[in-house]
């Protein structure tokens, strides 16, 4: 994130700042589509896609979907370039090369289940994914559904295929049958890891006069093939729908949230977790807020930050208690006097909190606005994005078909310079969150982004201070329809999208298809 124009020295002690202007605006372009859609196709509700999540090192990309399937995708533009380092920064590579992933396994994650007890449905719809760190080789990825995480190790395997035997198994029939000597071997046939194609029976006979020669069988070829497995299950802990999974910055631990209670896993123990928040009232009736999204701090391992339905963030720290009832700190915007509706509270409500890459800022989205926020400063948001300000006098409409619930992602740039979320219309918007920086761009999902782009320019509000700048920026707000005059479709909608941990280059779901865009 950069609030205040770097300095630079001029000789002796002498600091000059640098004359830095805000980031130009980013143009993005089409990358990659998985899983288009022909036109009229229907889509299989199991094939919708309902998380995305890059790696650390952004060269591998998980989806999950409604059927329990984790995907998994990675980057080949980089690696197709071998070599060493040095011989690497000697290539003049352009500056902006084209991204390109492609589909590197799948595996079903989680099944249909039936809880008797509660008599009811566990969907095996993919919640959340989240990677976790990769050793010797081998990728380890969280994925959870309403009750039930599960820790996957993804691995390449060598199949040794063995040839030059003195027996062709294709003929080694038994009963009495001669199998072929080692003259009459065909070169062709292949053993997979020693194992005959058809099993010779017990009462196998040599042929008259033995065998003139026997030969040592060698391995021909080492094929590799991906398996994926299950190491932990981690189940029987939330009561309620879990929402959230965050791994921690020691890479041993990681939360899962449901509405009232976040519990501490290791990831090597499966059968005991610690709740460490709880904000179920002794009387249910007394309930007023619950849990929404939760996230470790990137960096502190003993910090992490929580959402609710009443639009508020805590920030928590372990040290503090073993049981994290009281927050080290509370994020909330004020309400306007006079502002209050029926819909006041269900607007409010955050869908998800992401933190930045150096844990200054907290990115949020409820179902109007981004907001962002510095931790250092709790008397409101730094900055807030208007995303949804032109539904607002729809919002009775909304409550009705319960499209006013639905829960749209977030995700910052590496560089903090940027945020995004989703939209309708399988729409997403791009702002620029620097100081000076009023870039809000509207892309569609599809193979021309920008066909749709909003012209409306985006409008400062008022400056909270000379290095931060609380500012507001809008998008289009035509009621219902976009600059264009296209209106919106509520059905289909963009909910999950993430931003490459060290790219501009950004990931999206629009029902079953995965979009990907660069700049």
């Amino acid at each position: 994130m950069i609030l205040a124009n770097p300095g630079a020295m001029n000789g002796g002690d002498e600091v000059v700042a640098a004359p830095v202007g805000p980031p130009q605006q980013l143009e993005w372009k089409f990358s990659q589509v998985f899983g288009e859609r022909t036109a009229g196709e229907e889509v299989q509700e199991v094939d919708i896609i309902s998380a995305i999540e890059f790696d650390r090192t952004g060269d591998h990309l998980a989806t999950g979907d409604r059927g329990g399937r984790v995907v998994l995708f990675e980057r080949t533009d980089t690696k197709d370039n071998g070599g060493s380092r040095r011989d690497l920064e000697r290539i003049d590579y352009p500056i902006s090369r084209h991204p390109e992933f492609r589909y590197k396994t799948e595996f079903q994650s989680h099944e249909p289940e039936f809880d008797y007890l509660k008599s009811l449905e566990i969907e095996e719809k993919i919640n959340k994914i989240r990677w976790c760190q990769t050793a010797n080789g081998s990728l380890f990825l969280l994925s959870t559904n309403d009750k039930t995480i599960k820790f996957w190790k993804v691995q390449e395997k060598k199949i040794k295929k063995i040839s030059d035997m003195n027996l062709d198994p294709l003929k080694g029939v038994g009963n009495g049958s001669v199998a072929s000597s080692s003259n009459s071997v065909n070169p062709k046939s292949y053993l997979a890891n020693g194992g005959f194609q058809d099993r010779l029976s017990n009462d196998f006979s040599f042929p008259p006069g033995g065998i003139s020669s026997l030969r040592l069988p060698t391995v021909t070829s080492q094929e590799t093939s991906l398996t994926a497995r299950c190491r932990r299950v981690y189940a029987h802990a939330h009561d309620y729908h879990i929402n959230s999974i965050s791994n921690n910055s020691d890479g041993e631990t990681f939360i899962s949230a449901d509405d009232l209670r976040i519990n501490l896993w290791n990831l090597e123990i499966s059968n005991q977790s610690f709740n460490i928040v709880d904000v179920k009232p002794t009387n249910m009736e007394d309930l007023t807020e619950v849990i929404t999204s939760a996230e470790f701090h990137p960096t502190h391992c003993n910090m992490l930050a929580y959402s609710s339905s009443k639009g508020s963030i805590r920030l928590i720290d372990l040290r503090q208690s073993a049981l994290c009832d009281s927050h080290a700190k509370l994020f909330e915007e004020l309400e306007v006097p006079g502002s209050r509706s029926f819909f006041t509270e269900i607007i409010a409500s955050i869908s998800d909190i992401k933190f930045g890459k150096d844990g200054r800022y907290i990115l949020s989205r409820d179902y109007m606005a981004l907001k962002l926020w510095d931790i250092n400063m709790d008397s409101g948001p730094v900055s807030t994005f208007q995303v949804h300000e032109y539904l607002r006098p729809k919002l009775c409409d909304l409550y009705e078909n319960d499209s006013i619930f639905d829960k749209f992602e977030c995700c910052l740039s590496g560089d903090g310079l940027r945020v995004a979320t989703g939209s309708y219309s399988n729409l997403f918007r791009v702002f620029g969150c620097a100081s000076g920086n009023t870039e809000a761009t509207t892309l569609e999902a599809s193979k021309n982004p920008m066909r749709r782009q909003a012209q409306t320019p985006a409008r400062p509000s008022r400056s909270l201070s000379s290095s931060i700048t609380r500012v507001v920026r809008r998008g289009a707000e035509n009621p219902g329809a976009d600059a264009n005059g296209n209106s919106f479709d509520f059905t289909t909608k963009l909910l999950h999208l993430a931003w490459h941990p060290t790219e501009n280059s950004i990931a999206c779901a629009a029902a079953n298809s995965l979009y990907m865009y660069y700049a």
